[in-house]
């Protein structure tokens, strides 16, 4: 019997899961592992979805390109005949086929196989797993939620903030698609649920995508207002733009029709108005004030003094020039109390 030494190794739990860490070649795991599909094979620990070949491709083709994981790989030995060796100091394993049943990794796992068939070499670099033992159905199922569901990537354009890299010519595309999406994700948002994504059902969202990108793009640039004030890091902008419509939904939430098609805003000539208005006009007024709270915001419009403006007002406009409306609508709504001439001081 042939067994891979692990030399060293970190030995845990989680929860009430005992598990151990340990780095390991790529050429040592690539024979004991195994993927037990759910609705598919009848065995414990079955939680795994299809594979999808495109993306394993995809892994492949990055891996040839000279990248390794940095992530774990979440593995389940299951092989009843042949036990994991463990000693105070080290950790044997059998090379046993499909003696490890894969919980995290799986498209990983096959793009490593095929880079090693295409470059030997790559099966000598190291990644690092976490090796549990006999897990039931349900245990492995809480371990793959934990990680598919309740760990949310984070957003792309974070990269820009945490490496500096603003200046890159696709941070403001990458920017602007990530608080769309977060957008139409997040429950608080305004537009939770309204924004229409490629590939969804037709008259499903209310905001196209490429909408809430394209009117986001020139002023999230390196030259635009958000880094003219200082607004710079993702979650500030994205809280900062939530909050403005925030407020706009807050008005048309008293007459019962935020969500409803009469609410200009709830349309791309309403969204660009909406965006062209916050970052021309009234993101210096905030800033002023120091303050991008609701409740500042709500101050600053009192739309419920000027009256609302509906998708019925600018149902005979075109695209640009209903958005010229919309746009008018709120700057006068800002100016309500600017002073008259004779109130000025000279």
């Amino acid at each position: 019997m042939e067994y891979t030494k692990i030399e060293k190794y970190i030995e845990t739990n989680f929860g009430e899961i005992p598990a151990y860490l340990f780095a390991i070649k790529v050429k040592d795991i690539l024979p004991i592992y195994y993927v037990a599909v759910r609705g598919r094979d009848s065995v414990e620990g079955a939680v795994q979805r299809v594979l999808n070949k495109r993306r394993i491709t995809s892994i492949k083709s990055f891996i040839l390109d000279g990248n390794m994981f940095f992530n774990t790989f979440i593995l389940n030995w299951t092989d009843e005949n042949h036990k994991i060796i463990i000693n105070e100091n080290t950790i044997e394993i059998p090379t046993i086929t499909s003696a490890a049943q894969v919980i995290d990794g799986q498209h990983r796992l096959e793009g490593l196989k095929m880079a090693v068939s295409e470059r030997a070499e790559i099966g000598e670099q190291a990644i690092v797993v976490i090796m549990t033992k006999n897990l039931s159905t349900k245990q492995a199922a809480t371990i793959f939620l934990n990680i598919n569901a309740e760990q949310k990537p984070v957003p792309q354009s974070l990269v820009y903030d945490l490496f500096g890299e603003v200046g890159n010519s696709d941070s403001n595309l990458v920017r602007a698609t990530d608080i769309a999406k977060l957008l139409h994700s997040d429950s608080e948002s305004p537009y939770y649920q309204h924004i229409k994504l490629p590939g969804t059902s037709q008259g499903s969202g209310k905001v196209d995508l490429s909408t809430v990108v394209n009117a986001l793009k020139p002023y999230i640039d390196k030259n635009g207002v958000f880094k003219q004030y200082n607004i710079t890091d993702f979650e500030i902008q994205y809280r900062v733009i939530v909050n403005y419509f925030s407020s706009l939904k807050y008005f048309y939430d008293q007459e019962g029709c935020w969500q409803k098609t009469s609410n200009p805003f709830m349309s791309s000539a309403g969204f660009f108005a909406g965006i062209e208005f916050f970052c021309k006009d009234l993101i210096g007024k905030c800033a002023e004030c120091k303050s991008f709270e609701v409740k500042t915001i709500i101050e600053m419009l009192r739309l419920d003094e000027t009256g609302l403006i509906f998708k019925d007002d600018i149902k005979k406009k075109q695209g640009m020039e209903q958005r010229n409306v919309i746009y008018s609508y709120l700057k006068n709504a800002l100016l309500r109390e600017v002073p008259s001439q004779d109130e000025y001081k000279l």
